[in-house]
């Protein structure tokens, strides 16, 4: 099993990997099948079922399926051209993609938002549709949004064909447990990223890899930076206010002062984590980490590291990375990491157990703790559920990835102070979070059904 880093940690938009990025991959994917069809199309028609009908709103599903289908991608993304796109689409109700003529699509009426029918593949799923002058369909293409901005069409699913990015050649460390990971770490004397990085090697020059781990940090510390220095309110109607600026502000007012607190720092890691998550709630650029609504956890902890821990260096933070992202293959692999099919535990638990893992490496880690640091993490996040009020990726998200980014270096510490042995494997916890997700009622998986999304008052 391979998954490449570059596939875990993607450079998207907010708020939701699943649910904006993947719905605006698909809609890419249609434009290159409609490209190269004999068929002469017209007009463009999508639905949306199931999650992606329930919490798309919220998410900017709807604004994402436009935008992709009028060529938009998430990695070259400029929001100020999205908004004026957005507006010539609505008022001339067509759109044109690069390389197709000018089609007919109407957001009011071939926007479709079906809530009495889920598709079978998967919670998010959707159809688009091209059409003729008359408006019946002359191509159609059933697409499932996995999470992580996974894609895959409805018989990619039923084939198992792998996702975009699952290599299929050969590479030296297939491990496709973290009992199999071990062993090969132990067989060879490497570290994970080392093992991570040979793997890499196979599809990609060094120049490539070392250039694109320092694009993803640079991505992830700009996000932030920006998070930390800017005010105001997130759109979508919940009037919930960015938070992470003043606290920010007022921690390095504080900083240096004989009398703080120890427990302060936890402020900071979760500062840093809001700051990222109050960014991609207003729909800016993140890296998926291993998703967006999960996006702040691993950069907050490589910040912390960075600036709180005596002798970190920026030079180390590609084997950060490179250890998280064998840990979230895993994770995908084996269960899931998106919140419609597990709930919060497969995303925020997923993120923290790789956040874990890549601090622990940094620290010094063996494999064995490295190990033990993403089981702790992630065992103590199995069951949580993905309830986001009105749908929106803030409540109770933003704060979520802040609690995320503590349990991480909390179960990194406590796993450096032991051996490595354990009680309960990480591929065993992995196997329960799958369990936990089949079993939990989809109220909790980000339908906004249940808990606190009809708890607590939308506006």
């Amino acid at each position: 099993m391979f998954l490449s880093v570059f596939e875990i940690f993607k450079v998207g938009i907010g708020p939701s990997s699943s649910h904006t990025m993947g719905p605006m991959v698909a809609a890419g994917r249609f434009l290159d099948r409609l490209r190269n069809s004999p068929f002469a199309a017209k007009g463009l028609r999508a639905s949306l079922h199931g999650s992606l009908a329930f919490t798309g709103v919220g998410h900017a599903t709807d604004r994402a399926t436009i935008l992709g289908l009028a060529g938009f991608d998430p990695v070259s993304y400029d929001f100020e051209r999205a908004q004026a796109a957005l507006a010539e689409i609505a008022k001339t109700q067509q759109v044109s993609p690069e390389g197709l003529e000018p089609l007919h699509f109407n957001p009011e009426t071939d926007l479709i938002f079906d809530y009495d029918n889920p598709l079978p593949g998967h919670a998010n799923g959707m159809i688009l549709m091209a059409t003729d002058a008359q408006g019946d369909v002359l191509l159609q293409e059933t697409y499932y949004s996995i999470g992580g901005g996974f894609v895959v069409t409805e018989e990619e699913l039923t084939s198992g064909t792998p996702p975009s990015g699952s290599g299929t050649k050969k590479v030296p460390f297939a491990f496709q447990s973290a009992n199999e990971m071990l062993a090969m770490a132990r067989e060879s004397g490497k570290s994970i990223a080392e093992m991570k990085y040979a793997n890499e090697r196979v599809y990609r020059s060094v120049a490539e890899i070392d250039l694109g781990m320092d694009q993803l940090w640079q991505v992830m510390n700009d996000c932030i930076d920006r998070g930390l220095a800017t005010e105001g309110t997130l759109p979508g109607g919940l009037s919930v206010r960015r938070r992470a600026k003043a606290i920010h502000t007022a921690l390095q007012a504080e900083r240096g002062m004989n009398l703080t607190a120890p427990h302060v720092i936890n402020d900071w890691i979760s500062t840093y984590a809001m700051a990222v998550n109050e960014e991609n709630a207003a729909g800016g650029q993140v890296v998926t980490s291993p998703t967006n609504g999960a996006a702040g956890v691993l950069p907050a902890t490589i910040r912390y590291w960075l600036d709180h821990v005596p002798g970190a260096t920026t030079a180390r933070v590609p084997e950060f990375l490179l250890t998280s992202a064998a840990i979230g293959g895993l994770v995908k692999h084996n269960a899931s990491i998106s919140g419609a099919e597990a709930g919060c535990q497969a995303e925020v638990g997923s993120a923290s157990a790789m956040a874990a893992a890549g601090l622990a490496a940094v620290l010094g880690g063996t494999p064995e703790q490295v190990e033990n640091a993403a089981e702790i993490a992630l065992e103590h996040h199995l069951g949580m559920t993905c309830d986001p009020v009105k749908g929106l990726v803030q409540v109770p998200c933003i704060e979520r990835n802040g609690l995320g980014a503590i349990k991480a270096v909390s179960a990194a510490s406590l796993a450096l102070r032991g051996d490595g042995s354990h009680f309960v494997p990480l591929d065993a916890a992995i196997e329960t979070m799958r369990q936990t997700g089949a079993d939990m009622s989809e109220k909790y998986k980000e339908t906004s059904l249940g808990g606190l999304a009809v708890n607590i008052p939308n506006c």
